[in-house]
């Protein structure tokens, strides 16, 4: 069994998105001026890099795809003394180039692709005030996009963007996690980029004339291992199986270890209960984050109020049902109003709003219900059912994988610098199926970091205090290392592991329990 799925998204919502994001015409952050001239490329006409006033003439051929600016080479660059001053690059400026194939190149200039100039169909958009490297990496995805491309007029191979038409152009506001996130693929892509060229440089050593077949041979396989072992790491990196097991929160990611676990035997009995634990500790260490989350943005939650009613007179604890309360009353926009728009609460109020991983969460819940009433399987309809459920499992992690970028940590130490206003914060982030990770440090501009709490740290590195709804301690039943949520069982306050379901005495202070309205 195993599961890729694309959820359907908004396209109304997306494209509102989109239109609210460009507002800035081009024409008021950016000039537009066309590349310089040159008329020959010719040895004689050039001079040497080393020349005083040389400067090195950039062609189409010098900008890459991938944003960069082709390496210096000494012996193949022109490079002419006689350019004039206007046509000098700065660092900062952007190269777009004027005909177009395919989507359009656009690079920025850095300072140490100086000194430079831009020549022939090159357009250099240099900014009128200073604009953050983050902006610009937002405007460098636009300028490449099939968008500025449909601006080009003419037949294929002539067709060409105008100044004019640019210039009209709407621009996207600044927007930090945006840039942050094309960053991240830009890396990743130029990574991968270089290990595929090392791949190519291994392989080019059967043809080298220099060494003996059977040499040349050893050396494949020898410098070739690391190519073949980052081609098989970065193949399971397909298989969402694997990004669960070591990507998502450690609660989550064990609970789908032991459910794989349960599937590879030939007993479906397990293995369905397998799944709707999964399913439950999924859903209840969301609506665990999002609660605390809430509290801490000031946001009252009926749901938590019915929460605490049932904490204070209820035989019993909090179950599905309590999670899912919390995790719907989110998922409306209006409880999330004011909130700054890269808040992580808004990640877990779109996750029951998507119609497919609600639907699959309503027949999961229902699976649990029969289950918990002593409507059970026989053996003919449970390995339908098995695979119904880990079907409608998959759906539902496959709408949380936003949880594999929203790290849980647990702080173990901190040391605040009254004079740098940092403190350098010791943590081990609790990523994957095993609790056994090393402890990193960080530096936070904070001294309200406690030692020994779990912390969500959001894409920007913001910490986001989860005590009390969500602890962690060594378990005494089992002597894990848990993470433990407030239950209880006969009339007495008690906290319960996600991990394993183990239970024992509520023994930290109930009082916090109060003030984060609990109890």
């Amino acid at each position: 069994m195993s599961f890729v799925r694309d959820l359907p998204s908004d396209p109304a919502a997306d494209s509102s998105e989109a239109r609210s994001a460009l507002s800035i015409p081009l024409g008021s952050v950016l000039t537009i001026q066309r590349g310089y001239a040159a008329r020959s490329r010719a040895p004689e006409d050039s001079c040497s890099p080393d020349e005083p006033g040389a400067i090195r003439l950039l062609w189409l051929k010098h900008l890459g795809r991938d944003g960069s600016i082709a390496e210096l080479d000494r012996d193949a660059d022109v490079w002419r003394t006689d350019v004039p001053s206007r046509y000098h690059l700065q660092a900062g400026d952007l190269l777009l180039s004027e005909i177009v194939t395919g989507r359009p190149k656009a690079v920025r200039v850095e300072q140490s692709d100086l000194p430079a100039a831009a020549v022939g169909s090159i357009l250099v958009l240099r900014p009128t005030a200073t604009v953050s490297t983050e902006h610009a990496r937002l405007i460098l995805a636009l300028l490449r996009s099939e968008a500025v491309a449909g601006l080009a007029r003419g037949g294929f191979g002539r067709a060409r963007i105008a100044p004019r038409d640019l210039t009209a152009l709407m621009l996207p506001t600044p927007d930090e996690a945006l840039s942050t996130a094309l960053e991240d693929l830009d890396t990743a892509s130029q990574q991968m980029s270089k290990w595929s060229a090392d791949a190519s440089a291994v392989a080019d050593l059967i043809f080298d004339t220099d060494v003996s077949l059977d040499s040349a041979r050893r050396s494949v396989i020898q410098i070739g291992q690391l190519s073949r072992l980052r081609a098989e790491a970065a193949a399971q990196l397909d298989d969402p199986s694997y990004i669960i097991r070591t990507r998502m929160p450690y609660p989550v990611a064990l609970r789908w270890r032991e459910l794989e676990a349960r599937l590879s035997t030939s007993d479906p009995g397990p293995a369905y209960d397998a799944v709707l634990e999964a399913a439950e500790v999924l859903l209840g260490y969301s609506a665990l984050i999002a609660a605390a989350l809430a509290h801490h943005a000031g946001i009252e939650l009926a749901s938590v109020a019915a929460l605490r009613r049932r904490l204070a007179g209820g035989p019993g604890g909090p179950g599905l049902g309590e999670w899912v309360a919390i995790l719907q009353e989110i998922s409306g926009a209006k409880k999330r109003r004011g909130l700054a728009s890269d808040h992580p609460l808004h990640e877990f109020g779109a996750l029951l709003s998507k119609q497919e991983v609600d639907a699959a969460r309503r027949r999961l819940s229902a699976r649990r219900n029969d289950k918990a009433h002593g409507r059970t399987l026989d053996a003919v309809t449970l390995p339908s059912a098995l695979e119904e459920a880990y079907d409608d499992l998959s759906i539902l992690m496959a709408g949380s994988l936003f949880l594999a970028d929203l790290h849980l940590i647990h702080v173990s130490s901190v040391m605040w610098d009254d004079f740098r206003g940092t403190a350098a914060v010791s943590f081990r982030r609790l990523v994957g199926d095993h609790p056994v990770v090393p402890t990193t440090t960080m530096e936070y501009p904070s001294n309200k970091i406690e030692t020994g709490s779990l912390y969500l740290a959001d894409r920007d590195r913001r910490l986001h205090l989860l005590r009390p709804f969500l602890t962690c301690e060594a378990c005494e039943t089992c002597r894990a290392w848990s993470t433990f949520h407030v239950d209880k069982v006969g009339g007495e306050l008690t906290q319960k592991s996600l991990e394993h379901g183990h239970s024992y005495l509520y023994k930290a202070d109930a009082t916090v329990l109060q003030a984060a309205g609990l109890l």
